[in-house]
Parts: C-alpha cells; structure tokens; sequence
C-alpha cells in the first residue's frame, strides 16, 4: 500500500509540474489516503502481535 501512495505522490508531482491542477490534486489526495490508511494498518499489525500462523 505504501508503494501504491509513492507511485501516486510521483505522479501527482509530475502533473503538478505540467500545470495540471486537477490530476495533481487528486493523485496527491489519493497518495495521502493511502500513506494513513497503510500506517494505521501497519499499527494495527504491530499491537496485536500475533506469531503464530493459522493454517
């Protein structure tokens, strides 16, 4: 998920750079959606802790 934000910050800064507001805002609104919601996930993984693997 935070691969997914990078690529669309990246984006998000190359359509800045052509001027084209619309596309930029977006692609960096999306980015930072999804940087919280993988460290709000990533926090959720390390509190519960779990090991043991259910198979």
């Amino acid at each position: 998920m935070l691969c997914y934000a990078a690529m669309f910050l990246f984006f998000g800064l190359i359509a800045w750079g052509l001027n084209w507001a619309g596309i930029a805002r977006v692609a960096t609104q999306s980015s930072w959606t999804l940087l919280m919601s993988g460290i709000v996930l990533l926090m959720i993984h390390l509190v519960a802790g779990r090991t043991d693997r259910v198979y």
